[in-house]
């Protein structure tokens, strides 16, 4: 890196010195580059933890034959696959995690976390 600056401020002088003054050159000393420590398997995860992340609830599914869908209106009842009692799924990534139950929060839809699935459990579920 050393001999590539002198060079080009050796050429530099050389063009200088027969007139042709509109390159200039400066010698640049770079500092060697520090290995992050942060980083690998043992890094922080403090930067992960104020992001936000989608989660999808169902509380249910069902099928439905596009005439029938083309049918539905204010009013039209879909039959899901779920008794009223059982738990919603809550999803991430498409990915299940947990399960809870639908609840009112201040005039508003929410899920009490009824159980946070094991990975051998979310691996099951999406077999």
């Amino acid at each position: 890196m050393a001999e590539t600056a002198e060079a080009v401020e050796n050429q530099t002088q050389e063009q200088t010195e027969q007139g042709d003054s509109k390159t200039q050159a400066q010698s640049v000393e770079l500092s060697e580059a520090v290995e992050n420590k942060t980083a690998g398997p043992n890094a922080s995860i403090d930067i992960l933890l104020d992001m936000n992340v989608s989660i999808t609830v169902t509380i249910g599914k069902t099928k439905v034959p596009i005439q029938r869908l083309l049918q539905l209106g204010p009013g039209s009842v879909l039959t899901l696959d779920k008794p009223i009692d059982a738990p919603a799924d809550l999803y991430l990534k498409g990915t299940i995690f947990a399960t809870g139950n639908v609840v009112v929060v201040e005039d508003r839809f929410a899920i009490k976390i009824k159980e946070v699935l094991s990975p051998e459990a979310v691996e099951a579920a999406n077999n």
